[in-house]
């Protein structure tokens, strides 16, 4: 993992997290040492109608995550982070090829973007401890999150494999190098 040490951030805002999702506390620690440590940050924020309207309190990013005054932002409509966004052309821009993913919801936002971004040949290494979701009617959010990190340890993208590791462990990587 030599090279900038890029961290992005899906979703953590005050109005996704209006349905309660799990071990909270845990995600944002694990994600600020994660934001604390990298180069560059970027903070991807939903907007829709229904209390995630750009501007208002619920689309403001958690208050206790750390946002270092470099951060990059980018505002999503869909899952996709990619989908009719300025992502792909920030990532160019300060020539992002690589990035550690974390934030909220494992099952939506995080799956959708994590698969495309790898298929479009971005390495992502995912923070397995550093994502959240809610319970669903068809599987408990605990269940959701190692289910998702094992599909991402596993997802066939031929030549370009995502990583699933814990913070800790890209942190230590990051310090050797």
């Amino acid at each position: 993992m030599a090279g900038k040490r890029v961290v992005m951030v899906v979703d953590m805002q005050n109005g996704v997290f209006a349905t309660e999702r799990i071990q909270r506390e845990q995600c944002v620690a694990r994600i600020n040492q994660l934001t604390q440590a990298a180069d560059t940050v970027i903070f991807i924020q939903h907007a829709e109608a229904g209390g995630l309207e750009e501007g208002s309190e619920g689309f403001a990013l958690l208050p206790e995550l750390y946002q270092p005054a470099n951060a990059l932002y980018v505002t999503k409509t869909a899952c996709d982070a990619f989908y009719k966004t300025q992502l792909a052309a920030v990532l160019r821009e300060h020539d992002i090829h690589a990035w550690v993913m974390c934030g909220c919801a494992t099952d939506y936002c995080v799956d959708t973007t994590l698969k495309n971004g790898a298929s479009r040949g971005y390495s992502i290494t995912m923070a397995q401890d550093a994502h959240t979701t809610a319970n669903r009617p068809a599987a408990q959010a605990a269940t959701l999150i190692d289910h998702y990190n094992d599909v991402w340890r596993t997802l066939t993208v031929p030549g370009n494999p995502v990583y699933v590791k814990p913070v800790e462990t890209i942190l230590h990587e990051w310090q050797a190098n």
